[in-house]
C-alpha cells in the first residue's frame, strides 16, 4: 500500500507564507512525476505546480513567481513553498504522485493525498 500525507496547511494573512510537504510512504520502488492541486469551495480541481523525477517543473500562471515546487527523492517527500499568498490561493491542496510500487512489474499508479487546507485571510 502506497500512502500520501500533506501537512503545512493553515491560517495566514494576505502576504504570508506557508510551506506544504507531502510525504510518500508504503511500497515504493520509483516516484515519477509528482504534482500539487488545490481545489477551491465550488470550483473544480486545479493543476498548479507539477516536478518531474528530474526536477523539470512546471506552474499554472497564477503561483508563478509565488510558489516553488520541489522534492527530496531520498526522503519521498515534495514541497510547495507558497510565498506572498493571495486571498484566492485559499483551497484544500492535494499532493498527487505517480509511483511503480515494485520492481517486479512496470505498472504505475496514481496516488492522492488527504488534503490540507489552506486560509488567506486577514
Amino acid at each position: 500500500q502506497v500512502q500520501l500525507v500533506e501537512s503545512g496547511g493553515g491560517l495566514v494573512q494576505p502576504g504570508g507564507s506557508l510551506r506544504l510537504t507531502c510525504a510518500a510512504s508504503g511500497s515504493i520502488f520509483s516516484i515519477y512525476t509528482m504534482a500539487w492541486y488545490r481545489q477551491a469551495p465550488g470550483k473544480e480541481r486545479e493543476l498548479v505546480a507539477t516536478i518531474t523525477s528530474s526536477n523539470n517543473t512546471n506552474y499554472v500562471d497564477s503561483v508563478k513567481g509565488r510558489f516553488t515546487i520541489s522534492r527530496d527523492n531520498a526522503k519521498n517527500t515534495m514541497y510547495l513553498q507558497m510565498n506572498s499568498l493571495k486571498p484566492e490561493d485559499t483551497a484544500v491542496y492535494y499532493c498527487n504522485a505517480d509511483i511503480r510500487p515494485f520492481r517486479t512489474t512496470i505498472r504505475r499508479f496514481s496516488y492522492w493525498g488527504q488534503g490540507t487546507q489552506v486560509t488567506v485571510s486577514s
